[in-house]
């Protein structure tokens, strides 16, 4: 007990102490000549000695700023920045107490080319006119931090544990190195792979296409994009990491990235290889490649795949074996010529062990299916894409962005299952062997050609778009499936040759002219054309020639289906200060034509149609750190052409489709609404957002279910479906000395309505997910991190028309992650978590831990880092998940990585200018 008083004493002595030195620093900003308060200027205190950033803040809309900060004993400086303003600097010998300095003017510059800064005197963030701007040497993070790690610390941006930035709640869509692309614009190598010591500034602003680029439109989305400019004594040189492991359980790892930049050209190379479920360029300082925790998206739901834009690496579900080779090269090759490209070669190899228990929902009697099976997959992938901008002359530029795909996918797979009725009667048993082979090749491309004219904001857009398919699969199918209550069985030994055929054409002509300054109206056409075929050849296994050389002409088919459409449009926009509005309508023109040929039949189905097209948005800005966005868009989505023709397709033994010539088109609105407040000025801010699609009309799956258990689906229409979001957030960050508070509350969620038909009834199924999740980060200078996290999911949907009211499910998860950099040269690492999934059903485990550790040493004047990592340290971990449908209550299970021991040795190189990299300090925590 007497310990426990002690503790408590010198807690509260502790916390005294820091109160005491603890100051504050206040006043209120005008305009020298209109004495109108100046929002959002950076008013922060930087040492006379060597311009170190000590702290800083923002105005609030009165243009008063306040920060709380240490005392300072030693000449510092008070100054004040602010886009289109001179700069304004006042010295002081200390600051050892609070201090008012009451109304101070800024003056505007009377001669403003654009903007200069000296880099040291750059203030810490600027908010410019469409632009957030951070000055990246304000922030401090350790020297072998990434990208991610900077952002993390940058006041209104959250990275969460999936990898998806948001800033101010705004989805971050796309990263930029130097306004290119690195790799590839979703910027997930950028961010785990780049050091934050080359980073000069990052820049956040919302997301434009390249057409609104090019015609310097406004932006329609509502997602933002950030832009990493590099420090221009770091854009000449050459630095890298190499990172090489092997484990217990033959467990390993190895990545490897050199970057070469010389003022516009940039060269990096990237390779890796693990059997760890990793992306493979990870430069996580604590755990480098290994999953759980930190990068819980990654492995600990036994999830080996991974994507980077549009390429899948990995194999889904399991254990997965990847290499991964990639080269990025960006350089202009002339005057006004910027080209950037990129090739992925990967491989991949995964194996997983499933078990299911799934109940199909009926109006009566419902009954269950009990399967398991294992599978193995071989991927491999070559993937090149390439962009290519000529600004012909100061009014004319063309964009060209060609890609090209080339993969083989293997996938063997075995399994059995079996449906039981409510009353444990065996309906059927089914058990098959599959081996898949899939080729397919793509060519994208996409070609914008833009001309602007004398007169401001009138120009010309020209816009070319294709995407031309070729994918065969080779199937060789051995399955048995028998069936109870009528004694009757399918045996199947074939071969599949399916040949899937697609080609993709759309332009687009854009005319805008200015009315006003902030008025403009748009005249545009869109014409597309949409084929695709599929034929499938099926042979039956001749036992006598040992070949598969029986044709069989129930399970041979070919589709096709061909869409036409044209769209004239026009469309007006207006780009106020704090109001932007867009608005575009028209009439789409669409012929649909479909046909079949099955047992030597031909079916065709054509239809035209005529429909509306509407797309809308807007946005009002209540000041600088005050929003709110909205966005309504009318859909048409043609039903696919299975859904349509009154075919037969019997190639699932347990399910027999055919599709309804009656159905109309999917019809819906969409819509979406945001309001967002973040205060630079106390580093906190909240945001709400909800949206969803409502349909007139959506295509749904009928099926009838038999004595059996056997399905055979055909589609109907219903109206009055939902598919909504909603969610929030608030964040507050807080510095008391060396200690950093940083605290977060979120929540998101969807409300849903669908409906469908079983066995000739119409269902309802009306369901609710609410995800609520509290954070909390501690720092105490560069010595310790404790981020413990809480979230909690619940699930529930209810229906009509079955013989159940409900289903619901609750999965909580608690996770504390601590870093401590203590002595000097080490860095302990150990993420702990608890998952606990309350309905799973019984023979599927409803809780585990996940533990992991690590240790690591730094040396050789910190070139060279040692590791010892243990991942599940409990050997607990695995993957158990219930999931809830329409028509199903989904329990399964998939193999996970379980308990290893990884040593690692890391080497870094980098040489600026032809010079060992300096030492970087001085950065200022926020």
């Amino acid at each position: 007990m007497p310990k426990s008083y002690s503790l408590l004493v010198f807690l509260f002595l502790s916390f005294s102490a820091f109160a005491q030195s603890t100051i504050t620093v206040k006043g209120k900003i005008l305009d020298k000549n209109t004495q109108v308060p100046l929002e959002s200027a950076t008013v922060y205190l930087s040492s006379v000695k060597d311009s170190a950033v000590i702290d800083y803040t923002i105005t609030d809309k009165n243009g008063f700023f306040k920060m709380n900060t240490k005392k300072i004993s030693t000449p510092v400086f008070l100054k004040i920045s602010y886009i289109g303003y001179q700069t304004y600097k006042k010295e002081a010998a200390t600051i050892m107490e609070s201090k008012d300095f009451g109304i101070l003017h800024l003056s505007e510059n009377s001669h403003v080319l654009g903007e200069v800064v000296i880099k040291s005197e750059a203030p810490p963030i600027r908010i410019k006119k469409d632009t957030l701007e951070f000055n990246a040497s304000s922030f401090k993070v350790r020297p072998d931090s990434n990208v991610e790690t900077l952002l993390k610390q940058l006041p209104g941006v959250e990275v969460a544990a999936d990898g998806k930035i948001t800033v101010n709640g705004k989805e971050v869509n796309q990263v930029l190195v130097n306004g290119k692309a690195f790799f590839d614009k979703d910027g997930k190598i950028a961010l785990q792979s780049l050091p934050s010591d080359i980073i000069n500034k990052v820049q956040i602003s919302d997301t434009k296409t390249k057409k609104e680029e090019l015609t310097k439109q406004a932006a329609s989305s509502n997602n933002a994009s950030i832009n990493l400019t590099i420090d221009e004594d770091k854009n000449k040189g050459l630095f890298g990491k190499f990172m090489g492991g092997f484990g217990t359980n033959d467990r390993y790892e190895s990545s490897a990235l050199i970057n070469y930049f010389k003022n516009k050209r940039k060269i990096s190379l990237l390779a890796s290889s693990n059997n760890i479920n990793s992306t493979g360029f990870s430069m996580d300082e604590v755990f480098d490649n290994m999953g759980g925790g930190r990068n819980v998206s990654y492995s600990s739901f036994g999830d080996g795949s991974y994507g980077i834009g549009n390429m899948r690496f990995g194999g889904g579900k399991g254990i997965t074996k990847s290499n991964m080779l990639g080269v990025n090269y960006g350089d202009e090759w002339f005057k006004d010529f910027d080209s950037n490209g990129s090739y992925f070669f990967t491989n991949s190899n995964s194996k997983n062990t499933n078990k299911t228990k799934q109940i199909n929902l009926l109006p009566t009697g419902n009954f269950t299916t009990n399967s398991n099976s294992k599978s193995n997959e071989d991927r491999y992938g070559h993937n090149l894409n390439f962009t290519f901008e000529y600004k012909i002359d100061s009014t004319t530029s063309i964009f060209i962005a060609p890609k090209f795909l080339k993969a083989n996918n293997k996938y063997a797979v075995s399994s059995s299952e079996s449906s039981v009725d409510q009353n444990n009667q065996l309906l059927n048993e089914n058990t098959s062997e599959t081996f898949d082979e899939n080729d397919k090749t793509n060519f994208s491309n996409s070609i914008n050609f833009n001309k602007s004219f004398k007169r401001k904001g009138r120009s010309v857009n020209v816009l070319f778009d294709n995407e031309n398919t070729n994918e065969t699969a080779n199937s060789l199918n051995k399955s048995t499936s028998i069936f109870y209550q009528n004694a009757t069985s399918d045996i199947r030994n074939q071969s599949l040759i399916n040949r899937n055929l697609k080609d993709l054409y759309s332009s687009e002509i854009t005319y805008l002219e200015p009315i006003t300054d902030s008025l403009r109206i748009s005249l545009n056409v869109y014409a597309r054309s949409d084929k695709s075929s599929e034929v499938r050849k099926a042979f039956d296994y001749d036992a006598t020639a040992k070949t598969y050389s029986v044709a069989n002409d129930n399970l041979s088919n070919s589709i096709s289906s061909d869409a036409k459409l044209i769209a004239p449009k026009a469309g007006i926009a207006i780009e106020k200060k704090k109001f932007m509005l867009n608005f575009t309508g028209g009439t789409n023109i669409a012929q649909f034509d479909n046909q079949s040929l099955y047992l030597g039949k031909t079916t065709s189905l054509s239809k035209n149609y005529i429909f509306p097209y509407v797309d809308a948005n807007a946005s009002f800005k209540f000041g600088k750190s005050k929003s709110i966005w909205t966005s309504y868009e009318y859909s048409v989505i043609f039903p696919k052409a299975s859904q349509l023709l009154p075919v037969e397709n019997i190639a699932d033994p347990l399910n027999t489709v055919i599709g309804n010539p009656n159905l109309d088109l999917n019809k819906s609105h969409m819509f979406f609404f945001s309001f967002r407040d973040y205060d630079y000025a106390t580093r906190s801010g909240y945001t709400l957002y909800f949206g969803g699609s409502y349909y007139d009309n959506q295509v749904v799956s009928s099926t009838v279910f038999d004595a059996n258990g056997k399905r055979t689906t055909t589609y109907e229409n219903v109206s009055g479906t939902l598919d909504s979001w909603f969610g929030g957030h608030w964040d507050k960050s807080y510095k008391n000395g060396a200690h950093t508070f940083k605290f977060g509350f979120g929540s998101n969620g969807g409300l849903n309505k669908f409906k469908g038909y079983t066995n000739g009834n119409l269902y309802d199924a009306n369901a609710l997910r609410i995800t609520p999740r509290v954070n909390f980060t501690y720092e105490y200078g560069e010595l310790l991190t404790i981020n413990p996290s809480y979230n909690f999911t619940y699930s529930d949907t209810k229906y009509t028309n079955y013989s159940i009211n409900s289903a619901s499910n609750v999965l909580h998860n608690f996770n504390i992650q601590t870093t401590n950099y203590w002595p000097k040269n080490w860095v302990f690492g150990n993420d702990f978590g608890y998952t606990y999934n309350s309905n799973i059903a019984d023979g599927f485990k409803k809780d585990f831990y996940l533990w992991n550790t690590s240790l690591a040493y730094s040396f050789f004047n910190k070139k060279m880092i040692a590791k010892v990592k243990v991942y599940d340290v409990l050997d607990q971990n695995q993957s158990a998940t219930r999931t809830i449908t329409p028509t199903t209550i989904r329990d399964e299970e998939n193999t996970v990585l379980k308990r290893y021991l990884m040593f690692s040795l890391t080497y870094k190189i980098e040489k600026f200018a032809g010079k060992e990299k300096p030492s970087r300090g001085g950065r200022f925590m926020f």
